[in-house]
Formats: C-alpha cells, structure tokens, sequence
C-alpha cells in the first residue's frame, strides 16, 4: 500500500490530467444522468491508477556498480565516471530514465536507458569537472521507473555515493636535488660546528665502527666512547609548514591568496616526493599529514579540505617542526605575520639542511595596506637568521621562483627579481645564521638587507633550468600510493 501511495503521488501532468478528467466526467453524468459518460469517466480515471498500481508493483533487481578514474583530481581536471547497471532480475527492464547527481559540484548526468534483459547490463559514462578544490560525493544514482502509457513516474535510488578528493591546482616544478651536510654551503657548517653537537647526534661506540667517526668532545664529557650518527636522514626528509592562521589571510582581496597559498605547498609538497624526500605536511595544530617516500596522496588529501582556522599562535606547529632532531630541509609557507611570530620562526630553523619561506605579498593581493605592513619585518628577520625567503606576489609562478633557490654558483650579494604572469615580481633573498651577512642554506654568501629589485642572474657559462611542463599531477603516477586508482562504488540492490 505504502507503494501505491507514493505511485499517485508521482502521477505524471499526463497522469494528473487524465484523472481530472475522469472525475469531471463522473460528476457531469450524475447531474445529467448520462450512463455513457459515466462509464467514460470512470475508465479516464481509472487508467493512471492502473498506472500507478503497474509502477509500484514493479519488482526489477538492479546493482550499480560506479567507478571514478582517478578518484583524485586536481583543481580543473576532469575524472570519468564509468556507470554498470545490472539486471540480476528473470524479468526484462522496461526503459529506464537513470540520473547521476553531484549537488555540491553543480552536475547532474541524465540518461534513457532500453530495456535491460534479464542478465544483461548497460554501461554508462559522463565527465565531471571540478575548479574548486575539496571534497565531494558523487552520486546517489536515481532511477526513475514508468509505465507505458506515461502517466506515472517513481524514483528508486541506490545508497553507494563515491568520494571525489580535488586536489589544490599544482605547478610542476623542476626535480630538487637531495639536500645533507656534505652539500651545505661552508657558513652553514662552520656555524653547525660552532653550536657544537647535541648527544642526539651521537650514539655509543659498538664493535666494528669506524674509530674515525668518534666524537671525542661527548666521549670526555660522558665518560663513554661516543660515535657520531650517519646523516642519511638528513638528505631524504623535509617539512612543508602551512600558516593556517585566519588573522594571517586577511579579506578582502582581490583573488583568494590562501588558495595560492595552499597550492604552492602542495606544488611544493609534490616537488619534494618526486626528487625523493619523504615530506609531512604541518599546519597550526601539528603534524597533518605524512608522505612516506614519494607517496602525497594523504598530503593532498588534506590540502584538498584544509582551510584558515581562528588559531592564534604557530606554537604547536613550530613545536611539530622542531620534534624531529633529523627533520631536513623546512619549508614554511606564511601569510601576515608579526616580529614575534617571525621571530619564533626564524629559531626554529634547521641547523644542517636548508630552510625556505615564501611569503605572501597579501598587498599585491589588493588586500588592506595593513596586510601587508609586516612583509619587510618578517622577511629581514627570517633572512637574518639564515633562511632563504621567496616574495610571492599576485600571479607568481613558483616554476619562475623555486629553480634559483637550488641554483649553484650565484655571486655574492645578488638578488633575484622575477617577473610573474601579471607583471609583479617575487624576490628571492639568501640570508646567514650569523646574521653578518651571507649563506643560504642551498647557495653561497650572499648579504643581507633590504631586497632590491634587480635582473635575473645566472652564473657564467649556465642558464637556469627551463620551467617543467606537461600535466601538473596525476594520481596513479610512480609518485602515488597504490591505492589511488579507480575503486568501484558499493553495489545497490533494488525492486
């Protein structure tokens, strides 16, 4: 009974229009007497109920099975959606008005399916594309049953809705070199050995180890023959800090400088895994995500929701960033910050791999001046404690930027001005721990100061590495988890 009522409730106009007519004629031949147009009110009334009775005894046994290829796209990229519908039933399908629906992405995908035979199946498929990243469900996939005459309409939907992950957009950038102590520029160690070694550098002596890797300074104080620890991990991990704070992402804005924000860590991110660093993603809260080896499918997956949240300090996130005694190179992306932040910053640099901030011009975002007020502050703080510090405006391409950080041989007190794609330009400062003047933590001395705005430079008898090109990323890669690939959607039984 229950689904007899929800058959009249779905009377088609066609359906609706018979029944008024049917009943208009019933009440004509009870004022007039007239049989025959009783009869014929009775049969136009009687049809849609017939209909309805036909719909919703309708008994087809179908599985949808709904697959996405890739599963994680991102932003603008389009994924497949591949659709089997399966008649598992011993009676034919009548024809079958299917509809798959993304609501938050905006999409609906129609089709008019023939009749399915007992046994058989029908494949479907439709693009979908996504320009905002974030997560969405796809689906549930709707069937709408009728009957011949068109006069009843029912919809039957499946439960299994399938996840779209829609990554941030990425550049692809050219390969990182790995990055350990033997590749450090000499002010980084010669500041390294005035600091002295922690004894978490240090490990005691065991049978067989090189008498010329003992650390005699810990093994005086300690009394115990102390050996100094291999540097491997120095050369395989890195650190991706996202300042997730919303007082540093002011509005309003002309574009969403978050977004590029959350972009250049991801481009950054990916960058990192596929030269062969192990990277983690950090955010104001700690630690976010990890990428084992070259797998980012979980830092992508968090960048894809990720979003400024009312936090007030990177306290726990510099405290994440400086947990781990081998944590390599740092990489901090930040928005507005203030001297004591940039200060708090700057003290958690690594002392024997590079360390780089890119910093937002939230200015050149057509944000408020005060946006941007601190911009010089933090970078000739960071600077002056030995961090190499990008200046991203509007438009910057982290393609034009991120080569010259790695670049060899640059003269001493260059800097570099790069145009972006709206005609702003990103400037690129080395700065030393000494704070007098000279080593990035991947180039050679350099000074310290106010950034000037000067040509693009390369060392003689070398050009800069062409900015990449092809697909900024695509799951399933080498670069990527094995379980990045399609997955089918969870079969739906119905009717």
């Amino acid at each position: 009974m229950r689904d007899f009522l929800a058959a009249v409730r779905g009377l088609t106009v066609r359906g609706r229009s018979f029944l008024a007519a049917g009943g208009a004629c019933v009440a004509s031949a009870a004022v007039i007497g007239e049989q025959d147009l009783l009869a014929v009110g009775a049969l136009l009334a009687a049809l849609p109920l017939f209909a309805a009775g036909f719909v919703a005894r309708t008994r087809y046994r179908l599985a949808c099975t709904r697959r996405l290829e890739p599963p994680r796209v991102t932003a603008g990229d389009t994924v497949s959606v591949r659709i089997r519908l399966d008649n598992v039933s011993r009676l034919p399908s009548s024809v079958l008005l299917v509809e798959d629906a993304s609501p938050n992405l905006g999409h609906r995908a129609r089709f008019v399916v023939d009749q399915i035979e007992p046994g058989g199946s029908r494949d479907l498929s439709y693009p979908l594309s996504a320009q905002v990243r974030g997560r969405y469900q796809v689906g549930p996939l709707t069937i709408r049953l009728t009957d011949p005459f068109g006069l009843c309409e029912l919809e039957r939907s499946f439960r299994g809705r399938d996840e779209l992950i829609v990554a941030p957009a990425l550049e692809r950038l050219p390969l990182t070199p790995l990055v350990g102590s033997s590749s450090l520029n000499n002010e980084v160690r010669r500041s390294s050995a005035r600091a002295g070694e922690d004894d978490s550098t240090t490990r005691p002596y065991r049978s067989g180890d090189d008498l010329r890797k003992v650390h005699w300074k810990t093994t005086a104080r300690l009394g115990e023959l102390m050996v100094r620890r291999d540097e491997r991990p120095l050369t395989g991990a890195a650190t991706v800090l996202l300042d997730t704070r919303q007082a540093a992402w002011p509005e309003p804005a002309r574009d969403d400088p978050f977004s590029w924000a959350v972009g250049a860590a991801g481009s950054i991110a990916v960058n990192l895994a596929r030269s062969g660093y192990g990277v983690r993603l950090i955010a104001d809260t700690g630690v976010a995500a990890t990428g084992p080896g070259n797998a980012v499918g979980a830092l992508l997956d968090e960048l894809a929701v990720i979003a400024p949240t009312p936090a007030a300090t990177l306290g726990p996130a510099l405290t994440s960033l400086r947990s781990a005694e081998h944590s390599g190179m740092a990489v901090v992306v930040l928005g507005r910050t203030d001297q004591a932040t940039a200060s708090m910053i700057a003290g958690a640099r690594p002392r024997n791999a590079p360390a780089i901030a890119v910093l937002v011009d939230l200015a050149g975002w057509g944000a408020t001046p005060a946006a941007g007020g601190d911009l010089e502050v933090t970078r000739h703080t960071l600077t002056r404690h030995g961090w190499t510090v990008l200046v991203a405006g509007a438009g910057t391409r982290l393609t034009d930027t991120w080569p010259q950080v790695f670049q060899p041989g640059v003269s001493a007190g260059r800097r570099f001005a790069v145009g972006n794609a709206r005609g702003g330009m990103a400037r690129v400062s080395y700065g030393s721990a000494s704070g007098t003047g000279a080593a990035g933590p991947a180039g050679p001395p350099t000074h310290a100061g106010p950034p000037t705005r000067a040509e693009n430079s390369a060392p003689a008898g070398r050009t800069p590495p062409p900015p990449a090109t092809g697909p900024l990323y695509r799951p399933g890669s080498p670069h990527e988890p094995a379980t990045t690939g399609g997955r089918p959607a969870s079969n739906g039984h119905g009717w």
